[in-house]
This record gives structure tokens, sequence and C-alpha cells, in this order.
């Protein structure tokens, strides 16, 4: 391949990576406005939150369509293929955060009605689900397989977090069955939240199959731990 063809592929790739991390970007403003427009009660910035949801969806597909104009024209391998294949999968867990996070707006939409009177374990498990995706993106930017072995093993303090936070919901339920409706939604939020989470796992999961070619979804942390250290064959 002449150097200047190499040069043009690299740059390609690089403009790749960064239209993903800008898409990333856009999906982390999305869950913090639509959890401040919880906090806040402030249906104008959910209702933006829902607006600019189109921004994400058409980063994914031009996205999408890099990577189909990559793999025809240039046919990548190696390296450069796993992070192609990694792209398509990550680009896939950064909508779904997206539309995760407009379900939290349209939830707070319905809380005019039903006003939430308790969203500090709400706001706990935003802040831990946040750092997840944050540090998630960081490990894809800087191609930290250390990074995406922290996230993966933070995923249960966000689970525990959860059950904690829907315990405590069901509580003030029992104890006001005025607060049943309000507490449907906190609950329903609250799952969203937990879902964010799991899908900045699956970003960290393909950070690490890009990085050193293992798939390590369907493997304990145990596991994957070990795989990484050279301590199992894959």
């Amino acid at each position: 391949m002449p150097e200047h063809t190499i040069k043009r592929f690299e740059d390609e790739l690089t403009l790749l990576k960064e239209k993903v991390l800008s898409m990333g970007g856009l999906v982390e403003k999305a869950i913090r406005r639509a959890i401040n427009a919880l906090t806040e009660q402030n249906t104008k910035k959910a209702r933006k939150v829902i607006e600019r949801d189109k921004a994400i969806n058409a980063l994914e597909v031009e996205i999408d369509n890099m990577t189909r104009s990559l793999l025809a024209l240039r046919q990548p391998a190696a390296s450069d293929l796993r992070l192609v294949i990694a792209t398509i999968k990550i680009v896939t867990d950064l909508e779904r955060i997206g539309d995760l996070a407009e379900n939290i707006a349209e939830s707070m939409l319905q809380t005019d009605e039903h006003p939430l009177n308790h969203t500090d374990s709400l706001q706990d498990l935003a802040d831990r689900a946040i750092a997840q995706v944050q540090d998630a993106l960081d490990a894809f930017a800087r191609n930290d397989v250390d990074k995406a072995m922290q996230v993966i093993s933070a995923d249960h303090k966000i689970n525990r977090a959860f059950k904690s936070m829907q315990r405590e919901n069901l509580t003030y339920m029992l104890e006001d069955p005025r607060q049943i409706s309000a507490g449907l939604i906190a609950s329903n939020i609250g799952k969203n939240i937990e879902r964010i989470g799991d899908h900045a796992v699956n970003v960290a999961e393909m950070v690490i199959y890009m990085v050193r070619g293992h798939d390590i979804r369907h493997v304990d942390h145990e596991t994957a731990a070990a795989l990484l250290n050279g301590e199992l064959d894959e």
C-alpha cells in the first residue's frame, strides 16, 4: 500500500474514533440533562433531551456509514479491523444509552402529576452510571485495558445501589399509598439508569477486544482478568 494511502487510512481511523467520542460526549450530556431535569423538576430541560436525541441518532448513522466504507474500501486487518468492529458495537450501545436518557426525560414529564419527593438515591445511582460511561469512553480514547477492567469490576456497585434504591422506594410506597404512582415512575427511572451502567460495561468489553483481541463478553470478571494476564488460553 503506497505511503500516502496508508496515511489517509490512518487519518480515517482517527476521524472514526473522534466521531465515536463526539457521540459519547452527546450521550453524557443527555444523561446529565435528564437527571438535572428530574431533580430540578424542569420540563424544559427534559424536552431538550428528547429533542436532541436526534443528533445522537444522526451520528450513529454517520459512523455506521464510515465503518461500512472502511470495510469495503480499505479491507482493514488485525488491530485496525478490531477497531472498526469494536466501533460498530460501541456506537450501538451509545445509541441505546441515548434512548435511555430520553426515557428518563419522558418519565420526568410524568412527574408533573406525580412529583417525586425522594430523589437522592436516584441522583447517587445516576452519578455512578455517568462515571461508568465516562470511564468506558476514556478507556476507548486511550486504548486503556486497565481502565476498561475497572469499569467492568465496578458494575456490581451500580447493581447494589439500584437494589438499595428499589427497597427504599418500596418502603415509601408501602408507608403512603399516595406515593405509589410516583414510586412506579422512580422505579422505571432507576431501571433505565441501571441499564446505562450495563451498556457502559459493554463498551468496556469492546475496548478490551479492540486492544487485546480477547472477547470477554460471556465470561465472569475473574476469568476475564486471568485471560488478560495470560493465565488462561483463549
